[in-house]
């Protein structure tokens, strides 16, 4: 009966990896989005190396169905289209939850462990 159940859990370990892979390899999409504005307030400073290099961006999200709220994160992104305080950055969050928020700018993509 152990035998039986350790592997039972040992099944689900397996798929509960195969679906973490596969849902990696395909991207979070948001089902129904709403589109926002990020206002940026503060930005890690540009490094000197080139290509993608890890930023931290703070700023205001507003959107048609939350307030003006403070959120931030952390992106890979082209030095050469490095952020600055004062932008504003297209974003896109699930309705009501700002805090989930994704940026769509196309100079950016998630950095690790995002």
């Amino acid at each position: 009966m152990v035998q039986f159940a350790m592997l039972v859990i040992m099944v689900g370990a397996l798929v509960a990896m195969v679906m973490k892979y596969l849902r990696g390899r395909s991207g979070f999409r948001l089902a129904n989005p709403e589109a926002g504005t990020l206002y940026v307030t503060g930005v890690s400073p540009r490094p000197d190396a080139t290509g993608e290099q890890y930023v931290t961006i703070t700023g205001n999200l507003t959107g048609p169905s939350v307030p003006s709220t403070v959120v931030y994160g952390r992106y890979a992104w082209n030095v050469d289209d490095w952020p600055a305080i004062g932008d504003l950055i297209p974003v896109i969050y699930p309705p009501g939850k700002p805090d989930r928020w994704q940026i769509s700018h196309p100079g950016a993509r998630p950095g690790l462990g995002a």
